[in-house]
This record gives C-alpha cells, sequence and structure tokens, in this order.
C-alpha cells in the first residue's frame, strides 16, 4: 500500500479553528449535537458525509442601530404623549424585532465540502461556494472592529462567480481561518481518494497476468500527478513505478 506524508497546520491557524472546527472533527458526540442544532439553524440540507464546521453571523453591532432608535423613540413618545405614546411604541417595537429575525437567519455556514452563505426571514437568499472553487480568503479590520470583534471578510471564487464580501463578520479571522483549514483538509481528502483508488488499480493489475500497454500508461500518468502533487514521495514513485513496468 502508499504511504503518504501528512499535511501540516500553520500554527497560526491551529490556535483559531482547533478551538471549533477542530473540536467538531474530534468528538463524534459534539458532532452530532451540531448536527442536530443546524437542523434548527440552517435552511440548506446537508449533503452524505457532509460535515459542520462554524457557524457564524454579523456581529451584534449590527443590531445595536435599530434597538437604539427604537428606545430613543419609546422615551419621547412615552414622555410627550403618554397613553397613546406607549401604543405606539409597542408597534414601533417591531421594527427591531424584525432586524433581529434578520440578524438571526443571516449567516455563514463552513462544512468540510462548501461555504453556504443564508440570509433572509421572510424572503429567503442562499448561496454555496465549493471549497474547490474558492482561491481567496482575505479579511480586514478596523481599530473599533479589533476591539469589538468584527470585520470583513472577502472570498474570491472562480472567475464566473466573482468576489464577495460580507460586511460586520463576528470573528472574522476566525471564519478565514476555518475556510483555510477546510480547503486544505478537502484537498488531502480528494488526494487519498486517488490514492487509493491508485493502489486498488495496481493491486488488481498485479494479479491480472498481462495487463493492457493502456492500462499501464494510465496507472503511470495518475501515480505521476500524485507524486507532482506531493501525495507520495520520490522513493514510493520510483517503486511503484517499477511494480507497474515489471508486470
Amino acid at each position: 500500500m502508499l504511504t503518504y506524508r501528512n499535511i501540516h497546520l500553520k500554527d497560526c491557524c491551529l490556535k483559531q479553528v482547533n478551538e471549533t472546527a477542530l473540536l467538531f472533527l474530534t468528538m463524534p458526540g459534539l458532532s452530532l449535537q451540531v448536527q442536530k442544532l443546524t437542523r434548527h439553524t440552517m435552511r440548506t440540507a446537508l449533503k452524505k458525509d457532509e460535515k459542520v464546521l462554524i457557524i457564524i453571523r454579523q456581529h451584534w453591532i449590527r443590531l445595536a442601530l435599530p434597538f437604539f432608535v427604537w428606545l430613543l423613540a419609546a422615551v419621547l413618545l412615552i414622555l410627550f404623549a403618554g397613553t397613546t405614546g406607549f401604543i405606539i411604541t409597542l408597534v414601533a417595537a417591531l421594527y427591531p424585532a424584525y432586524e433581529y429575525l434578520n440578524w438571526k437567519h443571516n449567516l455563514w455556514c463552513v462544512t468540510n465540502v462548501r461555504v453556504v452563505d443564508e440570509s433572509g426571514f421572510f424572503s429567503r437568499y442562499s448561496k454555496e461556494s465549493p471549497l474547490d472553487k474558492i482561491n481567496n480568503v482575505e479579511y480586514d479590520q478596523s481599530i473599533w472592529g479589533r476591539i469589538f470583534g468584527f470585520g470583513n471578510v472577502d472570498i474570491q471564487t472562480a472567475a464566473e462567480m466573482g468576489e464577495t464580501t460580507y460586511q460586520l463578520i463576528h470573528h472574522p479571522k476566525l471564519l478565514k481561518d476555518t475556510i483555510t483549514h477546510a480547503q486544505e483538509e478537502y484537498k488531502k481528502a480528494q488526494i487519498n481518494k486517488q490514492a487509493t483508488q491508485l493502489a486498488e488499480a495496481i493491486a488488481a493489475a498485479s494479479k491480472s497476468s498481462a495487463p493492457s500497454q493502456q492500462m499501464v500508461a494510465d496507472e503511470l500518468q495518475k501515480l505521476f500527478n500524485l507524486y507532482q502533487q506531493g501525495a507520495i514521495t520520490q522513493e514510493e514513485y520510483v517503486t511503484q513505478k517499477k511494480m507497474l513496468l515489471k508486470n
């Protein structure tokens, strides 16, 4: 069987991701609880073998302005309009309540295969970006953002999908690092899948009395691709190549 070199995460990424994404991956019980919670949080159904790594919303500061406006209006109405003002205040409370519902349903979910963007309470919007289609992820924080823990996240995907900027994200660095980690794990899983398929093909070829030249050529090409991707060492590449040519 083939052996592969481990892909290590950077220390800076581990500090942020270990507390969330890696915790879900390494604790099946907690992961199950997250999946149950997700069904009550996300509208998008998870695919087979898909796991939620993290769910992030906009920062609570997004609700500060609607609540402050309502509170100021409530004080003024009650002071100057009495009972009528109190009734108007109760009706006006629908405004911050509506903003809260929108905030609650405006979320970004990172799974082991994609990034899902959902928003809207009455109306619904959903967009997903496969991990292998994401080219770059960046975040930026102002001074106030660093103090209160919010910022903007830019996700650049394939050319036809373009670039999307998400504003006032809670813990933007955590979102960025989780996506980066998920991409690395996804790439590693795909390489391991290819390597397994190659190993099975080599085993099948070794049992065959006379494998076709085309089959040997195809397996040599797969083997070379794995070597180029860093999934196998040069020594492993040479060994497996000799086995194929010997057959």
